[in-house]
């Protein structure tokens, strides 16, 4: 087959090694509007559940993929100053970078092609050249907004504020920090992602920041606010930016996923919102199900769609519903403060209806021990 991948993310060029190593005889270009080495943002995490279908679907390019990551088995919630830590949740994070460089070089070694800087403008010309088109061209996709009457677009833009920031501050574990200041609530989510950097992530609602004077703070103003807030945790270090805007998560929806012979993929299909740090996985998940799809229906796209389409269109509602969910929550964290830290860790566990007690018990007994005596001492105090 002659494929075309529009995005050189992570969905993109999953896909298009995939596809190239399991058949050489494909001619397969990705195309990238930004020039080689242009990412913005800091880290990337992935759990054990993500990174075990990396494994299944290629072990030596997971082998590869995951040889530098930073790896821990817990992680903890920091409220009222107290860090509630809670085992039995394994993540891997790297740099987006890094992340972005492996999988290049991993396209290159099969004989993938991939141009930087290249903008394609006129898909409909592409698509009458080649046999399939991917569109793996993120969140604010240009191939879906050319089709917007066929793929059926919706969009949800919700309340909180975000802006992300990278720190020399290590935070081994998986870290959320909520903190109480008279504007509001700042939250924090943080991570370490190399032997140097973390990622540290600042939401807030939106009275709060304007009551902050965010609103009209520059990126500079922002930043040194947002370090102030948190310097309990980041100590000496400073916030580091890397175009850290102020923006809203923007929930994207695709009613139709195809159109002749195109295909969207990744954030260009559906946007996971990055509170279950999913949204990789699910791009990559997505580069998996459509190379399978291929592969069980070869020259048969109408049946290979419909195949990749069954296989994921569950996943993506499934996660989008749980993010709803998420979402929900952070936006009225305000209604849950005052809970101890440990029921408030208990609680943000289990917000999004997916996480059971017993399975909270199996990964950590020793932290739902502690949540089960507290509430025993609270139902029936000692007399």
């Amino acid at each position: 087959m002659k494929i075309a991948v529009i995005g050189a993310g992570p969905a993109g060029l999953y896909f298009a090694m995939l596809a190239k190593k399991h058949d050489p005889s494909h001619e397969i270009r990705v195309y990238e509007q930004n020039p080689q080495g242009a990412t913005y943002g800091w880290g990337v995490v992935f759990s054990d559940i993500g990174l075990g279908f990396l494994e299944e679907a290629d072990p030596e390019f997971f082998a590869e993929f995951t040889a530098h990551h930073e790896k821990c088995d817990y992680m903890e919630v920091v409220h009222r100053g107290t860090h509630v830590q809670i085992h039995g949740n394994h993540f891997s994070r790297t740099a987006r970078i890094d992340m972005l460089n492996t999988l290049q070089r991993a396209c290159r070694r099969v004989g993938v092609q991939i141009e930087y800087g290249t903008r394609i403008d006129e898909v409909q010309s592409l698509a009458r050249e080649v046999d399939l088109v991917v569109a793996a061209d993120g969140g604010n996709s240009a191939v879906r907004r050319q089709f917007a009457d066929e793929f059926r677009p919706c969009f949800e833009k919700r309340r909180n504020k975000f802006a992300w920031y990278g720190t020399r501050q290590r935070f081994h574990p998986v870290s959320l920090i909520f903190r109480e200041t008279p504007h509001g609530v700042f939250i924090a989510h943080s991570y370490q992602y190399s032997p140097e950097l973390s990622t540290f992530l600042v939401e807030v609602d939106p009275d709060t920041w304007q009551r902050a004077g965010l609103d009209k703070a520059s990126e500079d103003e922002s930043r040194r606010l947002c370090a102030e807030v948190f310097r309990p945790e980041l100590g000496g270090n400073e916030l580091l930016t890397n175009r850290s805007l102020w923006f809203e998560a923007n929930i994207v929806r695709n009613e139709h996923w195809t159109h002749r012979n195109i295909v969207l993929l990744g954030d260009a299909l559906r946007t996971v919102h990055f509170s279950l740090g999913s949204g990789t996985r699910m791009a990559m998940q997505d580069a998996i199900a459509l190379h399978r799809g291929l592969v069980e229906h070869p020259n048969d796209l109408p049946g290979a769609f419909a195949a990749f389409e069954g296989t994921r269109r569950p996943a993506s509602s499934s996660f989008q519903s749980a993010a709803a969910r998420s979402l929900d929550w952070y936006e009225n964290v305000a209604d849950k403060l005052h809970l101890d830290p440990v029921s408030f860790a208990y609680d943000y566990m289990r917000r999004t209806g997916q996480v059971s007690h017993d399975e909270l018990k199996r990964r950590d007994p020793h932290f739902t021990a502690a949540f089960e005596a507290q509430h025993r001492a609270v139902c029936h105090p000692s007399t």
